[in-house]
């Protein structure tokens, strides 16, 4: 399990907090996702429960460990992380890649093993991604970046999953797409997963839990079809909505 405990984050020589005490855990093959309109401050807590920031109260453990305690290397091998974009500066294949998410098993001065290599056959075979392997990373679409980001966090072989705005810069048919696999991955494998969305529809679709964030401040945390509301949405996105049921999925559009 992992636990984030009353966490305030705020930057350095600054007053104001960004992180106001946000609590939650989250359970291996659920998908924990943090929902909230943009400035809400999910970013900021997604950079202080990967270690990328540092909050300056609470804690976050993993399995009783406080993680803030762990050298990055360890770190690395508990979160793995899908950014929200990802540029380059050299046009490596897809393998190679996905190779980088064994960094942390690998020496300064080693090379990778027959292991890792298997690690990263595995991980591309998993997301479905087999004929881009030669490709460059640059020149494929953005929906098989995506996959291929997932592919090297998988290939990290960590039991967290970290994935910032999954389906930013995705048509529709890719954002199902990612966010479905997302979800076959985390019920196969185990995994905790936690991502950061801003679109309530997907939230519910592929949720197990949601916990929802406003100006640094959790508003609500529980069950898709119980926090996401229509009082809810008009609370933190001032936009007049209606929730409605067709064929038992529920979905909350716009009032015009």
């Amino acid at each position: 399990m992992l636990k984030i405990k009353d966490i305030y984050f705020r930057h350095k020589g600054k007053k104001e907090d960004i992180l106001k005490g946000i609590s939650f855990d989250a359970q291996g093959s659920n998908i924990t996702t943090i929902l909230g309109p943009n400035g809400s401050g999910k970013t900021t807590l997604f950079k202080c429960i990967s270690g990328l920031w540092k909050y300056y109260k609470g804690e976050i453990s993993f399995d009783g460990k406080a993680i803030d305690k762990l050298s990055f290397r360890k770190r690395a091998r508990i979160f793995s992380i899908v950014p929200q974009e990802h540029e380059p500066p050299f046009p490596y294949s897809v393998f190679d890649v996905v190779l980088m998410g064994r960094a942390s098993y690998i020496g300064i001065f080693s090379y990778p093993s027959k292991r890792d290599y298997k690690m990263v056959e595995e991980a591309i075979n998993t997301v479905g991604i087999e004929n881009l392997k030669e490709k460059p990373y640059t020149k494929i679409s953005g929906g098989e970046r995506q996959l291929t980001l997932i592919a090297r966090a998988l290939a990290q072989n960590a039991p967290v999953m970290l994935l910032d705005e999954p389906t930013s810069h995705l048509d529709f048919r890719n954002q199902i797409n990612v966010l479905k696999k997302i979800k076959e991955i985390a019920i196969n494998r185990g995994l905790i997963v936690i991502m950061t969305l801003h679109d309530p529809n997907l939230a519910g679709f592929f949720s197990d839990k949601v916990v929802v964030i406003n100006s640094g401040t959790k508003v609500a945390e529980g069950k898709p079809d119980e926090v996401i509301t229509e009082s809810l949405i008009r609370k933190i996105y001032d936009v007049e909505v209606k929730k409605t049921n067709i064929d038992r999925i529920r979905i909350i559009y716009p009032v015009l």
